[in-house]
């Protein structure tokens, strides 16, 4: 194999350990914040850090698993048997089982002198699949981790040092699972070419920038209303849940991990933009836009006409400066990157849709992450003269 070749995988190798090390990380910090919570007797704020932790992580197995049953017959043939993966899963390890077999693969590659174009693809396969999951990890539970860490930090009027910790590892986990998402994408593309580090870094930072706000927004706002916030999240939660319904969304295998889906990107909605379907894109993704805006400012007049509910000493007018430099560079970060940097792309014609149609895979086919190749379809254009032969009977791009 060439030397640069070989870089590459270990440097895919090397992302791979960092990218665990990072969620095992923020996930010590959290239980670390929520056993320091309590000992100190604040038992709601470590209720609520728990209650975050459990959910996310349940939903997490449940998409693990839901794509284990879905996936072709006889790919994942060094696995264990399906009832020590089930017990894995029940006991809140399935995500962490991912990263370590992830993990093996690659070194298994890394280390054959001639490794067989299988192998190759099918740690692609691994390692979209935990992409997958470490970005709905992200917005399931490291976001919301840190907007109720900084509302905690705002309504108490001091931090400790596990809380920095905690937010910190919160942003590290942000960070990385929205560089790691980007990079899987681009694994899709038809064109790898098309995408180069530049768009990558400019598609962290607006991603990062607009996020930033988002959760400072929320986060002043849980800190002024503790006991509105969960209402003001329902009810946006519920009307994202119905937007994306009515975009007929077709990603996971059955009706019913389908909703799962589609409460999960409506939550990640509530946070950030995420497309969900081929089309229209910079339609909704103003809609979302303009929606979200609306809240944050809504949410900034009720910091304004209620600050003197906040602990003396909090910086508002500091922040809420801090927090529009931040939006207006992320939308023009935002806008340069969409202009100049967003690529489009010759899709081929494919008869597989998300995960629904995976059949049992030929001995002498190479297995192919179906699941983010939809996404990536969602997320990547056509180009214009493939568009234009798009017929009406398309669904979700897929021909």
């Amino acid at each position: 194999m060439p030397w640069s070749s070989r870089a590459v995988l270990l440097r895919d190798l090397i992302l791979g350990v960092l990218g665990t090390a990072a969620f095992l990380l923020d996930l010590g910090a959290d239980l670390w914040a929520a056993g320091q919570y309590a000992l100190s007797g604040r038992y709601l704020w470590a209720a609520l850090v728990l209650a975050l932790l459990v959910l996310a992580s349940v939903a997490l197995q449940l998409f693990s698993w839901v794509w284990l049953r879905a996936d072709p017959v006889g790919l994942h043939e060094s696995q264990p048997p399906g009832r020590c993966l089930a017990l894995l899963h029940f006991l809140q390890l399935g995500y962490l089982y991912r990263c370590l077999q992830g993990l093996q693969q690659g070194l298994l590659v890394w280390q054959q002198e001639e490794p067989s174009e299988f192998d190759l693809a099918y740690a692609d396969f691994l390692s979209l699949d935990i992409s997958m999951l470490r970005l709905f990890e992200t917005f399931l539970e490291t976001t919301p981790q840190l907007t109720l860490g900084l509302a905690i930090v705002l309504q108490s009027g001091r931090a400790e040092y596990y809380q920095w910790l905690s937010i910190c590892t919160s942003f590290l986990g942000i960070s990385w699972a929205l560089l790691d998402y980007h990079q899987a994408l681009r694994t899709c593309l038809p064109s790898k070419p098309l995408l180069s580090l530049g768009s990558s870094v400019i598609y962290f930072l607006w991603n990062l920038l607009l996020l930033g706000p988002r959760v400072l927004a929320v986060a002043l706002f849980s800190a002024l209303f503790p006991h509105y916030v969960a209402l003001h999240f329902l009810g946006l939660w519920l009307v994202l849940l119905l937007w994306i319904w009515l975009q007929g969304t077709d990603f996971m295998p059955g009706p019913a991990s389908e909703w799962l889906y589609r409460a999960t990107v409506a939550t990640i909605l509530y946070f950030s933009w995420f497309n969900v379907s081929e089309g229209h894109t910079r339609g909704r993704a103003t809609i979302h836009l303009a929606f979200l805006l609306s809240d944050s400012f809504l949410l900034a007049v009720t910091w304004v006409t209620h600050s003197t509910w906040l602990p003396v000493g909090i910086p508002l007018h500091m922040w809420l400066l801090l927090g529009g430099v931040c939006l207006l560079l992320g939308l023009a970060l935002r806008l340069v990157y969409y202009r100049w940097l967003h690529p489009s792309c010759r899709w081929e014609p494919d008869r597989v849709d998300g995960a629904r149609s995976l059949s049992p895979l030929p001995h002498s086919q190479l297995p192919q992450n179906r699941r983010m190749i939809h996404l990536a379809r969602n997320f990547f254009p056509k180009a214009k003269d493939q568009a234009a032969l798009s017929g009406k009977g398309e669904v979700n791009g897929v021909l």
